[in-house]
């Protein structure tokens, strides 16, 4: 599809700099923008190539101060990411959707189906489950007994829903996924070595607005529901364990772990490579720095850093400090010998 300048800045609302009939029908990086192509500007790093690219259209933000002229058109809105993201949307939504049950698919007569499923090739559906209208199921779904699914879900190849699990509506799970896995759960017996598996029979319950990345584990909990909260965010290679609860528009980025019966807050930040220990209460919109260890408690909006993590102040602090020590340990050991020398010469 193409799209000039003025129909673009329209849709948002935007105020045009330059010919207001050139036309996109391509997105591209700033620095990769070729004619015919939208781009656009948010982070001040990238401003150089705002003068050099070739795109047809830079979205900029409003206030955004130009050094010098460009040869570009520019659509200035309140905030160029949010606004690129909203046209992305427009595009995706303008997309043909597939249709139709493929042939290849197993749906138990027990299932109740909404309006307009889509169900490609090997999606295998169980027993007296339930799926709402406009569901789409891509290839190698499988969707476990008595699983009940909201409108509007978007389950990509090969993600897993295991029995008695409950996903809202508008959600999108990545491919290989699986929810409601069974929860790591072994007893030590009295007298023995080995350990013996503790049965898993609760569920997951997923809310509405929720997107999962690729290769995600969300355990089903040991009694009662493992809960993901409605508008959360989770990245790509992400576990959760069993009786875990994350709290509504939190964020949880690529390589976290949760250990069980923890409870995150809402509207909390869980950066990359972040371990939290189980049976721990995070507060409503705290922030966990990458690679962070969590052994105690978060109070709300609470930031921390490092492992075991603490107040990420104190831990910038620390840091600096870090970096100079080889040079702190050479002074530290010439006072020594200088109180040496002076010992020895009185």
């Amino acid at each position: 599809m193409e799209f000039t300048a003025q129909q673009i800045a329209a849709f948002l609302k935007g105020r045009i700099e330059g010919d207001e009939n050139v036309s996109v029908n391509n997105v591209a990086k700033i620095e990769e923008g070729k004619p015919g192509s939208l781009a656009f500007l948010a982070n001040p790093k990238y401003q150089k190539y705002i003068y050099d690219t070739e795109a047809s259209i830079v979205l900029i933000n409003e206030d955004l101060e130009l050094e010098k002229e460009v040869n570009t058109t520019l659509i200035r809105v309140k905030d160029a990411y949010e606004a690129f993201a909203n046209l992305l949307n427009l595009y995706e939504q303008s997309q043909p959707k597939k249709t139709g049950i493929s042939a290849n698919s197993a749906i138990d007569s027990t299932a109740t189906i909404g309006k307009d499923l889509y169900a490609g090739d090997f999606v295998s559906i169980g027993e007296h489950t339930s799926l709402g209208d406009n569901v789409q199921l891509y290839a190698q779904v499988y969707i476990g007994d008595n699983v009940r699914i909201g409108n509007n879900v978007i389950l990509h190849p090969g993600v897993k829903v295991l029995k008695d699990c409950i996903i809202g509506d508008n959600c999108i799970i990545h491919s290989g996924t699986v929810i409601g896995s069974d929860g790591f759960g072994f007893a030590l017996e009295a007298g023995a070595e080995s350990r013996k598996k503790v049965p898993q029979i609760g569920n997951v319950i997923i809310g509405n607005d929720v997107e999962i990345g690729s290769n995600v584990s969300v355990d089903r909990a040991t009694m009662g529901s493992t809960r993901i909260g409605n508008g959360v965010k989770m990245d790509n290679l992400i576990q959760i364990a069993h009786n875990v609860e994350i709290g509504d528009n939190s964020l949880v980025i690529a390589q976290a772990g949760i250990a069980g019966s923890t409870k995150i807050g809402k509207n909390v930040i869980i950066a990359g490579q972040v371990a939290i220990a189980g049976h721990l209460t995070i507060g409503d919109g705290a922030m966990i720095g990458a690679q962070a260890g969590i052994n105690h408690s978060l109070k709300e909006k609470e930031m921390v850093l490092g492992s075991p993590a603490f107040d990420i102040r104190i831990y910038k602090r620390a840091a600096a400090i870090f970096k100079k020590l080889p040079e702190l340990y050479q002074q530290i050991n010439q006072m020594q010998r200088d109180i040496d020398e002076t010992k020895k010469s009185g």
